[in-house]
């Protein structure tokens, strides 16, 4: 079963939810399990098709929304969890989920497989895919030589409103980009002015920040903007359907988010979720997502022939930027509030 809401937002999320979530009590004879995720339709549909086809006594219900909005309903939820899996997003939400109570502790049978940064040490989430913050462009009305190569492209006069943003307060991958942008400055200067200071001068860039993805490239292929930063899948997505969106890697770096994945304290249906937490690790279900999906595995020990050739690509370009992790951990929450009150629509 297949239940979206295209990220919508909280209200519409709430309304919808109620409805479809009572089904777990009727219809057939097969075990529900439930998943929260950022993911998007193609991930989600591919993984539950596959998972039903392996098991056909479990039916996949999957709820898409932003990564910030998985968290704010996974803790509005705990006296009574309505998900099973919380699927997808930054390891640093998943860590302030896990400062919350909101994760049970399950190890899968391919944790030991991952870097030792892509496993909590109380195994209560796991890297699972590795998001790629990139730059991004509409092919078709800029040439890729005259598109921004690095971060601080951006804020070249040249681009002045003619870049679309994410909203950040509901995109770990954009949260994610613009803590990178923050915790630099501490790290160079020893305080938070400079990067501010370059989040403002790329809101002054900014023609608008739009509520969903769908929403980001439908204004980038239109040319409501010409330039984005967003993820590396979706941008290879848009590629395959023929899209005009071309992409650069940061030559001075990106931050390489740790994908997670991790089982709902009180899950409802625990035992069917730490069944697809095992399979969803897998070699074989993370070929099968390199390849039609676009995502990167976060496990080290898959051969480079296993993966398809984007992927080998890709891992042998990425910059991988330093990035204070644990900082962005601490300090995000207040950044972008800080952001949201003295910078957003006043550069």
């Amino acid at each position: 079963m297949r239940f979206t809401t295209h990220r919508r937002g909280l209200a519409l999320l709430v309304t919808l939810t109620a409805g479809v979530l009572s089904l777990a009590a009727c219809g057939d004879d097969r075990t529900p399990v439930v998943l929260y995720s950022p993911h998007g339709r193609d991930l989600l549909a591919l993984l539950e098709d596959e998972y039903e086809r392996l098991n056909p006594d479990v039916d996949v219900r999957w709820l898409d929304m932003g990564s910030q909005e998985v968290f704010d309903r996974v803790r509005s939820e705990r006296a009574n969890p309505q998900a099973d899996v919380w699927f997808g997003g930054p390891d640093v939400i998943f860590s302030r989920g896990a400062a919350e109570s909101l994760l049970e502790a399950y190890r899968p049978s391919w944790a030991m497989e991952l870097p030792p940064e892509s496993r909590d040490a109380d195994d209560l989430y796991f890297g699972l895919y590795l998001a790629v913050p990139i730059l991004m462009f509409n092919s078709d009305a800029v040439d890729e030589e005259a598109s921004p190569g690095d971060w601080d492209d951006l804020l070249d006069e040249r681009w002045r409103g003619k870049i679309i943003i994410r909203d950040p307060l509901a995109s770990g991958t954009m949260r994610t980009a613009f803590g990178m942008i923050v915790a630099r400055s501490v790290a160079e200067t020893g305080d938070v002015v400079a990067g501010f200071d370059w989040l403002r001068r790329l809101d002054a860039q900014t023609a608008a920040y739009v509520v969903n993805p769908a929403l980001l490239f439908e204004k980038l292929v239109r040319r409501e903007g010409l330039v984005t930063i967003w993820e590396l899948t979706d941008g290879l997505l848009l590629q395959q359907r023929g899209a005009p969106i071309g992409y650069r890697f940061p030559a001075s770096g990106t931050p390489v988010i740790d994908d997670s994945i991790g089982l709902v304290a009180g899950a409802k249906h625990g035992a069917e979720a730490r069944r697809f937490i095992d399979w969803v690790g897998t070699r074989e279900a993370l070929v099968m997502v390199a390849r039609e999906v676009f995502r990167l595995p976060a496990r080290l020990d898959l051969p480079s022939d296993d993966l398809p050739l984007w992927a080998q690509q890709a891992l042998a370009e990425i910059v991988r930027a330093e990035v204070d992790w644990k900082l962005i951990e601490e300090q995000g929450q207040e950044w972008m509030r800080k952001w949201d009150r003295e910078i957003r629509g006043r550069g």
